[in-house]
């Protein structure tokens, strides 16, 4: 097989040929080049084509995009766990890389039409009033960073690596250039020419490189982003690169961490929770055969509690099958490639100078000599010098090391001294005890999982990344953070604090804000279709007198028979009242009676109430009216309807605002929708 790169819109050789051999069987298997891409090309490529062609999108087309694309994936897994194997993977190996890299595109697609306007920005927050009067205002924006996006991918994960990085990027609007890891680019390969066949993809918003790249940072800018996974060395060699330092683009590193899983020191004792702690470390063990980021290599347990764990832990791996991932009975494929399996049997010897070693794998019966198995293995940290030694080592491979602590300070010591993680795990169901050691442990972890008998059967484990979770870490771990949800997309853009008059923030946000023009569109704004309905079209209603009648009525009607409302003399009492006053859900509810256009029309429903607040009481006697607003507008093309939020005041006879919230409706695209029949 010869693995070509995607740059400039077609696929294309480079130059010379690196060898890669099948890990279980050591025969040849893929060729991939060795350089000759025309990376500067590939970067003016995304710049102008890629860039252009995302500019004319919403974040909802390029949503719809991510889900389409992880239809096509999901549809055509089979060939890619046909070709999984050759990177070592069984199939529930490959199950977490390739149906885990097409929930992460629904994943973000779903957030992008849930949680991103189908617009071109994104409004952080409300706006800052910055002059008395409200005629100078500041508003936070997001928009997409102008360059583009280098991903710098590992080689555990060829699909679900690449996708994880890819979806946020692309839903901010920027173009990416993936770096694939040679030793399991062939298949990063497979997965994006079902893209581009598929022409799901606008031309430039991705590009592959399957070589290694040596001078892709030559040719970043400031207004890149830089993401890459792997080695420690390798991420301070990119934060020191010449081009890095002028240019200064914003980076996102994550690398090899030293996680740790801690059995709680209530569990001695405790067979079912035991039994919790040994399944999970023995199977991010064997999962990926260790080859994971976020593996558990520190197994933290009570000092009690060690020679139980040890014993359990050697007895269940043992009976693990070992051997062809192409078997589906075996458990724990090779790593791979032999080079990877020369550094793992290397940490291990150094890891086995000072710790005791209580299971080896570093010689596996039965395999090819060409091969890259090697077998799950245990060691046991005694003393200061081998713990010393296991908190700065990692074996990338089936590799985990038991360490002893006495107490809760003595633990924390421990896990700090691995100086950041990725993630760690806790068992335990002492609720003191998890406090003590999350509030302690939090700042040096991206990720915390506590598992205790409630949570066990639906936790997701501790080495899953989610979508929707930061996935990261401090320290070791590189200080950036993945994923996250559309904290991930917030990372590819920039952050503008606007500030301006109402009416220009509004013409610039797509938002309308107090004091900004108020339109009077001649019928009442729920007679307006979604599509002719403007920014800023406003309703005003007549005056409404509340009385005493009302405020009880209201009362009787929902059981809200609160003293405020209710008992003149206490009311009184209250220096917030001084007398009796109306319920804020009755100013609410008299105020959609003072709004609402009854007949039907456009707007299909209201789904909800954002931002309410109450801000002066209303008593008996109080003339009541509203103002609403059309704040925002998103459409929503599947549904054949958009959402609209309404800023609503409701102020009393002097003009003073008694309450403020948004009021959300479902609005038609349609003047009338079923040709006027309602449903």
């Amino acid at each position: 097989m010869h693995v070509q790169s995607f740059l400039g819109g077609q696929w294309v050789d480079g130059e010379g040929s690196n060898v890669w051999s099948d890990p279980t069987t050591g025969e040849v298997f893929a060729h991939t080049a060795t350089g000759g891409l025309d990376l500067a090309g590939a970067f003016a490529y995304a710049r102008e084509t890629g860039l252009a062609g995302m500019a004319q999108m919403t974040f909802h087309d390029r949503a719809n995009i991510l889900r389409a694309c992880g239809k096509l994936i999901d549809a055509n897994k089979e060939a890619l766990y046909e070709l999984s194997f050759a990177t070592g993977a069984t199939r529930a190996d490959s199950w977490i890389d390739i149906e885990g890299g097409a929930g992460t595109l629904f994943s973000y697609g779903s957030k992008g039409t849930n949680e991103l306007p189908n617009a071109k920005l994104v409004v952080d927050g409300p706006a800052e009033v910055l002059a008395r009067d409200g005629s100078f205002l500041g508003q936070h924006v997001y928009t997409p960073r102008q360059g583009v996006a280098v991903q710098i991918n590992a080689f555990n994960f060829p699909v679900w690596g690449m996708l994880e990085k890819f979806a946020p990027a692309f839903l901010a609007g920027m173009p990416v250039i993936a770096k694939a890891a040679e030793q399991t680019c062939f298949l990063t390969e497979a997965m994006v020419r079902l893209l581009v066949d598929a022409e799901l993809l606008p031309a430039g918003a991705l590009q592959l490189v399957c070589a290694p790249g040596h001078d892709i940072l030559d040719h970043v800018a400031s207004q890149d982003v830089v993401a890459f996974t792997g080695s420690a060395a390798t991420a301070r060699s990119i934060r020191a690169h010449e081009r890095v330092l002028a240019c200064n683009p914003r980076l996102g590193m994550e690398t090899d961490s030293i996680n740790c899983s801690i059995l709680g020191p209530d569990v001695i004792g405790n067979a079912t929770m035991l039994d919790l702690f040994v399944n999970e470390v023995h199977d991010e063990i064997s999962t990926k055969a260790g080859q994971k980021c976020t593996a558990i290599r520190r197994v933290m347990v009570p000092s009690a509690s060690a020679d139980a764990v040890a014993a359990a832990l050697q007895e269940k791996l043992n009976g693990v099958p070992l051997g062809d991932p192409r078997d589906e009975s075996v458990r724990i494929g090779p790593l791979a490639t032999p080079l990877q399996k020369e550094r793992v049997v290397a940490a291990i010897d150094h890891l086995a100078k000072d710790c005791e070693v209580v299971m080896d794998g570093r010689k596996v019966a039965g395999v090819s000599e060409d091969s890259a198995f090697v077998g799950p293995t245990v060691l046991r940290a005694r003393g200061v010098n081998a713990a010393a030694a296991v908190h700065a080592t990692e074996a990338f491979g089936p590799v985990c090391t038991i360490i002893e602590y006495n107490n809760i300070d003595e633990l924390c010591e421990l896990v700090a001294a691995g100086d950041g993680a990725l993630v760690g795990s806790l068992f335990s169901a002492d609720q003191s005890a998890i406090v003590s050691i999350i509030t302690r442990l939090a700042p040096l972890h991206g990720r915390l999982l506590v598992v205790n008998e409630e949570n066990a059967k639906t936790s997701t484990g501790h080495g899953s990344p989610l979508p929707v979770l930061v996935h990261g870490g401090p320290g070791r771990a590189g200080g950036g953070e993945e994923l996250g949800g559309i904290r991930g997309v917030h990372h590819y853009m920039q952050r503008t604090a606007l500030q301006g008059s109402p009416t220009t923030l509004a013409a610039i946000s797509g938002r309308w804000m107090k004091g900004a023009p108020e339109i009077d569109a001649g019928v009442h704004p729920f007679r307006i279709p979604f599509h002719e309905l403007e920014i800023g079209t406003s309703f005003n209603s007549e005056e409404r007198l509340v009385t005493l009648e009302d405020i009880e009525a209201f009362a009787h009607l929902t059981g809200d028979i609160f003293y405020a409302h209710m008992d003149e003399e206490a009311a009184r009492r209250n220096p917030l009242f001084g007398g009796r006053v109306a319920h804020g859900y009755f100013l609410v509810s008299a105020a959609a009676g003072l709004f609402v256009d009854p007949p039907y029309g456009p707007v299909l429903g209201n789904y909800g109430i954002d931002n309410l607040r109450f801000t002066r009481p209303v008593k008996p006697g109080t003339r009541i009216k509203v103002r609403l607003t059309c704040k925002s507008k998103s459409f929503r093309a599947s549904r054949g309807y958009g959402e609209v939020a309404w800023d609503t005041e409701i102020t009393d006879q002097d003009g003073n605002v008694c309450a403020a919230y948004d009021v959300l409706t479902m609005v038609s695209e349609l003047a009338v929708p079923d040709g006027g029949k309602p449903a």
